[in-house]
């Protein structure tokens, strides 16, 4: 009950300050784009929840803990969090002053990436049972290298570098997508310092690293 209440609590605060960045910007809550970005991200985030509850607490119980160690991480959350506002608070100017005039199949096509990199996300926490939101090498920790960590060695970043450039889209924002594209930096800057935590502390994974050429992009990166 205790965890259930704690992630409640978390998804209304998460909802309640997203759509503060969005609709007080944009003066109006007829602002449609913001409203169906928050039904695709936050109908599903409730849904793995509730998912996570039943079936995995001590996963749900990790990734509710955003208490970061390290100290190029904390940076890198950080300056996270400021191109999120930052690109939710264009995104609402530029509905109110009408800057982009974005195509609907543009939004469309960016709402089912969105749906399919949401999906992903949930398949990539069911395959990893150590994901956590901060970097560290867990108790008895071992090398996950099924499934879509076959492919590349960070699905999770894979994914939800999709899922945040998707985001300016949903919301019909070309100015909102130029302050969510710098994050592509952030992610890289991030995977390199956490595969160093990871080779320092888990057993297997310079192997897995050998077996598994690719970061987030195969045949790229």
């Amino acid at each position: 009950m205790k965890l259930a209440c704690s992630a409640l609590v978390k998804f209304i605060v998460g909802l309640l300050f997203v759509g503060t960045l969005l609709f007080l910007p944009a003066g109006s809550f007829g602002y449609l784009n913001g409203w169906l970005f928050l039904g695709l991200l936050f109908i599903p985030m409730l849904l793995l929840g509730v998912v996570l509850l039943w079936k995995a607490p001590d996963l749900l119980r990790k990734r509710l803990d955003a208490k970061e160690e390290e100290k190029t991480q904390k940076g890198v959350v950080a300056i996270s969090g400021l191109l999120f506002v930052a690109g939710f608070v264009v995104a609402g100017l530029d509905f109110r002053l009408g800057w982009s005039k974005m195509p609907w199949w543009v939004v469309i096509v960016a709402s089912v990436v969105l749906l399919i990199s949401y999906a992903l996300y949930a398949e990539v926490m069911r395959e990893n049972a150590y994901l956590s939101r901060t970097i560290e090498v867990q108790e008895n920790q071992k090398v996950v290298d099924t499934g879509l960590y076959g492919i590349v060695r960070h699905p999770m970043y894979a994914v939800t570098l999709w899922l945040f450039l998707a985001i300016p889209l949903v919301l019909g924002s070309w100015w909102s997508l130029l302050c969510f594209a710098p994050y592509v930096v952030v992610i890289v800057v991030r995977i390199h310092n956490e595969e160093k935590v990871l080779e320092a502390g888990l057993d297997g994974y310079s192997e897995y690293k050998q077996r598994v050429k690719y970061r987030i992009l195969p045949f790229l990166w």
